[in-house]
C-alpha cells in the first residue's frame, strides 16, 4: 500500500535474495526479507519515489549500462531530488532521508545524469537507498512495450475467465502502524491482507497501437477552421456560485503552467474561460451502448452508510434493543436485528468528464468514423451510465487558440439535468484549434474539488493525446500535462486517461500521461472491457493519497 501510494500507481513488493541490496525494475520494488522494518520503510519510500519522478525514464537510465560507477553517482543525486519532488507524499518520519544540499544540484533526470558525468564530488547514497540495475529496468520497460505493441488496438489480453468484481476497500485494510511489514500486508506480500490489496491495486494499464493514423505527439497535426468554432463557441450566460469572484465566461481563471525546462512553474500563465456551444436544431446521440458500461462501474465509489436493525453489525441499535425487550416483556417473539452496521450501499462519487475537441480529433479514426465521433459516443456512454447510477456527472469538452485563449465547453455541470438538452449539446460540438491540455486538467479538477460535493473524485481525459499549442510543443506540453495530472492526483483526485478510436503512438501517450492509469481502446463499444479496473484502482489510489495526506 506504501509503495503504490508514493509511486502515484500500483507498484509490487516482493522479497529479494537474503543479503541482497533494495532495488526495483519500475514495476515491482525488491528488499532484502532480512531487513529491518525500518529500512524496508525507509527503501519502499526511495524506490517509488524515483518511480513518481520518472527517474527510472529508459532514455535516460539506458546511459548507465555497463557503467556501475555513473550509476551509483546518479542515483547519489536523483534519489534526493525524486524525494523532495515528492515531499508532499511522504510521512513525516520519511522526510528526514532527502538530502536538500544535494537535491538542489538537479532539478530533472536529465540534470541528474549530467551531475553524475562531471568531476563534482558527491557524498555516497545511504545503503537504504540499494542499487539501480539499468538491465533490469530496461528489461521490463521493454517487455511492456513490446506488449503494447503486439496488441490489436482494443485487444484485451487472453483471460481464462470473466475477471470478478473487485472488492470494496475498507476503511480498517489501511494499516497505519508506523514500520509495517512489507512482507505480510502490503501488495505482494503472502498475507491474507496482502493478497487483497494485490488483487485491488494490480489492474494494469491497458495500451495499444497499430501504427497507423494521425501522428504522435512528437509531430502533431492539428487543425483551425476559426470560422467553425465561432459558431458554436460564444460567451456562457452561466451562473456561478455566489462565492465565486471570478466570471470565468468573461474574465477567465489563471492557472499556471510547467515548465520543464527550467524546472518552474510559470505563474497565471494561462486564462481558462468556460463558454457554450451553440446547439444543432437536429443534433441527436444514440446512448444505447451505455446499458453494457453500467455494470463493470456499479460498485465504484460505494459509500459507508450507517444501516439500523441489522442481524449484526459493530454497535447496538437503541431504539431496536428496546423494542425487542418490549416484545419479550409482552411473550412476543422478539426481532433479532438490533445492530447498527456500516455498509457500503451509497453512492459516493463525482465524475468530471473532459472531452477533448481539438482539431486533431478531426482525423479519421478505426471503423469508418473520425476520432472526435468515437470520443463523443464513448463519454455519452460513460456520462450516462454513471449518472443511472446516481453518481454526481459533469462533461467539459476543451480546446485552445494560445495560453489566453483556452476554452471550456460545459455541456453538463454537477447540478444540471441530464436531459435531450445536453445530449444534443454533446452532438453539436465540433472538432478545432488546438489543445493545451495542462490548463484543461487543472481548471477540470478545480471544478471536480469545488463543485463535485463528495469524498470520492474522478477526472476522466478522453482524449487522442496530442498536447500542442502555440508555444506549447513537443515534450513542453507533453511534459506541462504530466505534471497537472500529478497535481491532481496529489490533492487526492482519481485521473483516468482514455484514447478512443485513434492511433496516436504509445510511446507518446506515456510522455503526456505519465504513470496516470490510461488505456488505448479501438472503439465504443470496447468500453466495458477495460473501466471497470481502471477506474476501481484511482479511486482506491486517490483514497490513499488522501490518508496520507
Amino acid at each position: 500500500m506504501l509503495a503504490s501510494a508514493l509511486a502515484g500507481r500500483p507498484v509490487g513488493v516482493s522479497p529479494a535474495p537474503p543479503g541482497a541490496p533494495s532495488w526495483t525494475d519500475g514495476q515491482t520494488i525488491y528488499l532484502d526479507p532480512a531487513g529491518a522494518r525500518a529500512e524496508h520503510t525507509a527503501s519502499v519510500a526511495v524506490h517509488a519515489s524515483l518511480i513518481a519522478a520518472d527517474s527510472l525514464d529508459p532514455a535516460v537510465v539506458g546511459s548507465l549500462v555497463r557503467h556501475p560507477r555513473l550509476a551509483k553517482r546518479y542515483l547519489a543525486v536523483e534519489a534526493h531530488r525524486a524525494l523532495v519532488a515528492n515531499g508532499l507524499m511522504l510521512p513525516p518520519r520519511l522526510s528526514t532521508l532527502a538530502d536538500p544540499v544535494v537535491a538542489g544540484l538537479s532539478d530533472s533526470t536529465a540534470a541528474s545524469l549530467l551531475v553524475a558525468r562531471g568531476r563534482q564530488q558527491l557524498p555516497g547514497a545511504p545503503s537504504g537507498f540499494g542499487v539501480l540495475r539499468p538491465k533490469k529496468i530496461l528489461a521490463a520497460a521493454a517487455a511492456t512495450a513490446k506488449q503494447a505493441d503486439h496488441e490489436q488496438v482494443g485487444h484485451v489480453p487472453r483471460q481464462q475467465s470473466t475477471p470478478p468484481e473487485l472488492e470494496e476497500l475498507d476503511d480498517e485494510a489501511v494499516d497505519d502502524s508506523d514500520d509495517p511489514d512489507l512482507f505480510s500486508s502490503p501488495v505482494g506480500g503472502g498475507g491474507a491482507i496482502g493478497k487483497l490489496l494485490k488483487k485491488l491495486l494490480s489492474a494494469a494499464r491497458k495500451t495499444g497501437g497499430n501504427g497507423g493514423g494521425p501522428p504522435g505527439a512528437d509531430a502533431p497535426t492539428h487543425r483551425t477552421d476559426s470560422s467553425r468554432r465561432g459558431t458554436y463557441a460564444v460567451a456562457s450566460l452561466a451562473t456561478l456560485n455566489s462565492d465565486e469572484v471570478t466570471d470565468i465566461a468573461r474574465d477567465g481563471r489563471k492557472y499556471p503552467e510547467w515548465d520543464a525546462e527550467h524546472g518552474s512553474y510559470k505563474p497565471d500563465w494561462c486564462t481558462v474561460r468556460e463558454v457554450e456551444a451553440q446547439i444543432k436544431p437536429s443534433a441527436t446521440q444514440e446512448i444505447e451502448g451505455a446499458v453494457g458500461v453500467r455494470r463493470p462501474l456499479a460498485r465504484l465509489g460505494m459509500g459507508l452508510h450507517r444501516r439500523h436493525r441489522q442481524p449484526q453489525g459493530d454497535d447496538i441499535d437503541v431504539d431496536a434493543a428496546v423494542e425487542a425487550r418490549v416484545e419479550v416483556r409482552a411473550g412476543s417473539v422478539p426481532d433479532e436485528a438490533v445492530y447498527l452496521d456500516s455498509l457500503r450501499r451509497q453512492r459516493d462519487l463525482s465524475v468530471l468528464l473532459l472531452l477533448d475537441i481539438s482539431g486533431s480529433t478531426a482525423e479519421p479514426g478505426t471503423v469508418g468514423r473520425t476520432v472526435h465521433e468515437q470520443q463523443r459516443v464513448a463519454v455519452a456512454h460513460l456520462m450516462v451510465a454513471l449518472h443511472d447510477l446516481g453518481d454526481r456527472v459533469a462533461l467539459y469538452g476543451y480546446y485552445s487558440s494560445g495560453r489566453s485563449a483556452v476554452s471550456m465547453v460545459p455541456v453538463k455541470r454537477f447540478d444540471d439535468h441530464l436531459d435531450a438538452q445536453v445530449l444534443r449539446r454533446l452532438n453539436s460540438l465540433e472538432p478545432g484549434a488546438y489543445s493545451r491540455l495542462g490548463a484543461a486538467i487543472r481548471h477540470g479538477s478545480t471544478v471536480l474539488e469545488q463543485r463535485g460535493g463528495t469524498s470520492r473524485r474522478l477526472l476522466v481525459v478522453i482524449s487522442d493525446g496530442l498536447a500542442y499549442d502555440h508555444g506549447y510543443e513537443k515534450a513542453y506540453g507533453a511534459a506541462d500535462a504530466r505534471r497537472a495530472l500529478g497535481e491532481a492526483r496529489l490533492r487526492g483526485v482519481g485521473c483516468v486517461c482514455l484514447t478512443v478510436g485513434a492511433s496516436t503512438d504509445v510511446n507518446a501517450l506515456r510522455r503526456v500521461f505519465g504513470s496516470t492509469a490510461h488505456a488505448t481502446i479501438a472503439q465504443p463499444d470496447h468500453l466495458a472491457r477495460v473501466i471497470g479496473p481502471m477506474f476501481r484502482s484511482a479511486v482506491r489510489s486517490a483514497e490513499v493519497r488522501r490518508r496520507v495526506a
